[in-house]
């Protein structure tokens, strides 16, 4: 049981080489080689020198990880992505494009330059390198979308949950590191008229640019839109009706007429205008232009000198921190629940040691129970704009042996998984036998969980 609040291991060695591993590089060198071949794809004994690297890099014990298991977890995840490529999956070169952006976005904030990362990869230049990037992501999306073809209708009742726990030794139980609940509150620079307006005549004045022929719309897009997961594509998207974005821009972008470029419009994200490429049945091919209003720097101080005067009423007991973050938070989605902080799952605990936000962990790591932070300028992406917040550490529960009831989400989180890692231990034995596998002789002494060693 010491995986039953971690990830598999596949996922972990499928994006080998990503973000964090800047400051970890070896500077030994192995004499690298083909160690496997699984179908089309081969696997060199370097990647698995970098799946160490990773596996500690991502939270797990590389101590305890033998080159037999990093090796094994790397032939599951070739097979995927061979069987997705004769299964016809498709992922589109926007996909790749949009999720690169995004993750080379977090490795330039690890290494602290483009070119940092460049040379860490040994590439001669940014297209060289963006091309290798691409290959390695596009494997990735394949293997995921393979696992989550097997496993899309596997669900788990109650009662499975149930037995599943009650199947765990009371003295093997995992342990649940310490966990905090919090709240917030948030005070937003206030955005004038003058301001708004003036990026909705920018957007009009691009608008006509395009229009008139003096630019395309891609290239604007490059030098003016502030969405980070397009402006690597020109700002393309493939859209339909169940397209999980904003109510505002799916309306706009379904009233449009091929070639028609829209009037700016207003979301939560800030002002877009969208150009309609093309309709092909019920997907629309659109690219568009993002830009959010900035505060001035008189707005934006005023902001943290009201939240800061707050605090100082809370922490004299004048107003609770609930009462306070009902009256006065500018974050709606936490405001009428007294500043509340949930999960993507709707827990209010966080556990201390898996705590992504690590501007938010840093405001929170040294409080006790019922303290305040200070207040910390942070980025809201949703906006594009930054904001102000203050943190009230509520609650705090020590490292436990898992409960029942305490966390249940967790347990059937992991009850589902392993239902879904038997799912798939039965398809990787199955396609094995069909799919052509050559291992070095080095590794033919491993001792795996599947039938690798078939020959």
């Amino acid at each position: 049981m010491k995986l039953f609040f971690r990830n598999t291991l596949i996922v972990v060695l499928a994006i080998i080489g990503f973000a964090n591993t800047y400051a970890q590089q070896s500077t030994k060198k192995r004499i690298d080689g083909v160690v496997a071949v699984v179908g089309d794809y081969v696997i060199l004994d370097s990647d698995i020198d970098n799946g160490f690297i990773q596996a500690k890099a991502t939270g797990y014990d590389s101590a305890n990880l033998s080159r037999c298991e990093v090796f094994g977890s790397l032939l599951e995840s070739k097979l995927f992505t061979h069987q997705a490529i004769q299964d016809s999956i498709v992922v589109t070169d926007d996909e790749i494009n949009n999720m690169m952006d995004n993750q080379i976005d977090r490795m330039v904030e690890q290494a602290g330059s483009i070119d940092n990362v460049v040379k860490y990869y040994n590439k001669r230049n940014y297209d060289e390198f963006r091309s290798y990037f691409y290959d390695i992501m596009k494997e990735n999306q394949l293997a995921s979308r393979m696992q989550d073809q097997m496993i899309k209708d596997v669900t788990i009742t109650p009662e499975e949950i149930r037995q599943f726990y009650n199947s765990i030794p009371k003295d093997s139980l995992p342990m649940v590191g310490d966990e905090v609940e919090l709240a917030e509150i948030v005070m937003k620079p206030e955005i004038t008229k003058d301001e708004r307006q003036a990026v909705i005549d920018k957007l009009n004045e691009i608008r006509q640019e395009v229009l008139s022929g003096e630019s395309s719309f891609a290239s604007k897009v490059y030098m003016y839109t502030e969405d980070k997961g397009s402006i690597g594509t020109g700002g393309f998207y493939k859209v339909d009706k169940k397209t999980q974005f904003v109510k505002e821009f799916k309306d706009t972008a379904f009233s449009l007429r091929e070639g028609e470029i829209s009037k700016p419009f207003e979301t939560d994200y800030g002002y877009h205008i969208i150009q309609l490429e093309k309709i092909d049945g019920k997907d629309l091919h659109l690219r568009h232009i993002l830009m959010a209003p900035k505060a001035s720097e008189a707005a934006t101080e005023k902001a943290k000198t009201d939240l800061d005067e707050l605090r100082i009423r809370i922490l004299n007991k004048e107003i609770t921190f609930a009462d306070a973050a009902r009256q006065y938070s500018q974050q709606k989605e936490t405001k009428n629940s007294g500043g509340v902080l949930t999960d993507n799952n709707g827990q209010t605990r966080f556990e201390l040691n898996r705590m992504e936000d690590r501007i938010l962990y840093s405001q929170i790591s040294n409080l006790k129970v019922g303290e305040v932070s200070q207040s910390v300028l942070v980025d809201d992406r949703r906006s594009n704009t930054s904001q102000y917040r203050i943190v009230q550490l509520t609650n705090k529960i020590a490292a436990h042996p898992a409960d029942f009831s305490n966390d249940y989400i967790k347990i059937r989180g992991v009850a589902l998984r392993q239902k879904q890692n038997e799912v798939i231990g039965k398809w990787i034995n199955k396609t094995i036998a069909d799919t052509y596998i050559n291992i070095n002789d080095d590794y033919k002494n491993c001792e795996f969980k599947s039938n690798w060693n078939k020959n």
